[in-house]
C-alpha cells in the first residue's frame, strides 16, 4: 500500500512517458457501461459529457474505492474508464500527477510520508489531511475531504500463538525478539520491508531485532493464510481495515508507541481534471463521509473473504446507501 526507497523517490520524479506508462499497466482500460443513475449524488447530471479516468492500487480495499468513485461519476453523467489496479503506491500516484488518470481515493500517511518525504507524521488526522492537501498543490494534485476509514498497518498473529506468546503490543513483539529470537519470524509484503514507516522504521522506533533470515516476503493475500497457520511466520504484516482478520480470528497487535500514521482515505484528483470538471467534489464529498472502518472491513471481507467482484460489491453498497440507483 505504501511505499518508499531511493529507488522510488527517482521514479517519482519522472514524467509519465509512454514507457513509463506502460510499466504503471495504463496503457490498457476498459470503459464503464453500468446502467446506473442519480441517487442522493449526481442530481442533475452536474458531469454530463465528462470523460474521466479512475485508477487505483492493486489491493482489494482501493480497487472497491476505485469502484466506487467510478461508479459514482457514470450516476452523474460521466464517461469513466477504469484503470484500477496498478500494482504498487507510486504508479497509481504517478498517473493522477501526470494526468494519465483523473482520481483515485489516496492515504493521507501515504502521502506524507512516502510522497512528500516527510518523517514524522501529524497525530491529528485532520491536520494530517490539510498538510498534505496544501503541500500537493504544486505537484498539480488536488485533495478533497477525508473518510474517517484508516487503513494503518499492524502486526498480528493467531490465537494459538497469541497464547503461547501472550503479545499484546509492538513494545512487547519487540522484547520478545531481544529475549527469544527464534520466536519472532515476519511474514511481510516487499513495500512494507523496504519502507520508512513500515518495517525498517517500525524496528528502529521498537527497537526490535528481527534478521533478514527471519523475515519473508510475499503478496499480501498470502500473508493471511500464512499467520493464520503460524507455521512459516509468527507474526505478519496487515491492514487493520481487512476483513480477514477477522475471519482468520487473527490478533492486532497494538502500536502503543504511536509509530504508524494515521492512513485516512481521501480522494487525490489531478487539479487540471478539477478545474475542469468541479462538480467532482459535490459528487464525492457525501459519499467519503459515509466510508469508515466498519464499512471497510465489511466491504474488504465481501472480496476477500467472500470472493465477491470489486465492482459488484462497490454497486451494492452505492445502492443500499442511496447513492445512486441502477436502471
Amino acid at each position: 500500500m505504501r511505499w518508499r526507497t531511493a529507488a522510488a523517490a527517482a521514479f517519482a520524479g519522472m514524467l509519465l512517458s509512454p514507457v513509463a506508462l506502460a510499466g504503471c499497466g495504463l496503457t490498457s482500460g476498459s470503459p464503464m457501461v453500468d446502467d446506473v443513475r442519480p441517487g442522493s449524488v449526481g442530481q442533475g447530471l452536474p458531469l454530463k459529457g465528462a470523460d474521466l479516468t479512475v485508477t487505483s492500487k492493486n489491493f482489494s480495499e482501493n480497487i472497491v474505492l476505485g469502484q466506487i468513485m467510478g461508479l459514482a461519476f457514470e450516476a452523474a453523467g460521466a464517461n469513466v474508464l477504469d484503470r484500477t489496479n496498478i500494482q504498487g503506491s507510486i504508479g497509481a500516484r504517478e498517473a493522477i500527477r501526470s494526468g494519465g488518470a483523473d482520481a483515485m481515493y489516496e492515504y493521507t500517511g501515504t502521502a506524507w510520508i512516502t510522497y512528500l518525504g516527510h518523517d514524522k507524521p501529524i497525530a491529528d488526522p485532520q491536520a494530517q489531511w490539510r498538510a498534505v492537501a496544501e503541500a500537493d498543490i504544486r505537484n498539480g494534485i488536488v485533495w478533497l475531504p477525508p473518510a474517517t476509514l484508516d487503513n494503518t498497518y499492524a502486526l498480528a498473529l493467531n490465537r494459538a500463538n497469541e497464547k503461547k506468546y501472550g503479545t499484546r503490543t509492538l513494545s512487547d513483539v519487540a522484547r520478545l525478539s531481544r529475549t527469544d529470537p527464534g520466536a519472532v519470524s515476519l511474514c511481510v509484503e516487499s513495500e512494507f520491508a523496504a519502507r520508512n514507516d513500515g518495517l525498517p522504521g517500525m524496528a528502529k522506533r521498537y527497537d526490535m531485532r528481527v534478521p533478514a533470515s527471519s523475515v519473508q516476503k510475499m503478496d499480501g493475500g498470502i500473508i493471511y493464510t500464512q499467520v493464520s497457520g503460524g507455521s512459516s511466520c509468527t507474526f505478519g504484516e496487515v491492514f487493520t481495515t481487512d476483513g480477514r482478520i477477522k475471519a482468520m480470528n487473527l490478533v492486532v497487535m497494538r502500536d502503543d508507541k504511536h509509530f504508524f500514521p494515521n492512513y485516512n482515505a481521501a480522494p487525490e484528483i489531478n487539479a487540471k481534471a478539477m478545474r475542469k470538471y468541479p462538480a467532482i467534489k459535490e459528487v464525492l464529498d457525501p459519499i467519503t463521509a459515509k466510508l469508515n472502518d466498519d464499512v471497510a472491513r465489511e466491504l474488504n471481507a465481501k472480496v476477500d473473504v467472500e470472493g465477491e467482484d470489486p465492482h459488484a460489491v462497490a454497486k451494492d453498497w452505492l445502492v443500499r446507501e442511496g447513492f445512486i440507483r441502477e436502471g
